[in-house]
């Protein structure tokens, strides 16, 4: 089973990506990535895909186990055709392109399953 990213430049994520990655595990639904860029101990965030639909919408968000060059393994965090969607884990605000808080990713990748917060179904 393949990974296939394939993202346009879009509103909510002015990168694009083409890539394909080799998955070692299935695809989970995930709502919280934890990042590390400016704090040692990292901070939790919410994600979700975002898709082209309606100009751009919350879309599932996904994290599969691939093979990675560099590490050997690492997570790949994935969504809609228009990448996926982050804000701090304290947000009460809605998804949204105009809250300066939230940014987009063509995609994430991720060294630790520590680091997914699992989509709690109901």
């Amino acid at each position: 089973m393949f990974t296939h990213i394939e993202v346009e430049a879009n509103e909510s994520c002015p990168s694009s990506a083409n890539m394909v990655f080799k998955n070692l595990t299935d695809p989970i639904a995930v709502s919280r990535v934890r990042i590390f860029d400016g704090a040692p101990e990292g901070t939790m965030h919410l994600v979700t895909g975002w898709s082209s639909a309606g100009g751009g919408t919350p879309a599932p968000a996904l994290a599969a186990q691939v093979e990675d060059s560099g590490a050997g393994a690492a997570f790949i965090v994935y969504g809609g055709d228009w990448g996926i969607r982050l804000r701090p884990e304290s947000s009460a605000f809605d998804w949204s392109l105009t809250d300066p808080d939230q940014w987009g990713e063509t995609h994430l990748l991720l060294a630790d399953a520590e680091d997914l917060v699992l989509l709690e179904t109901q």
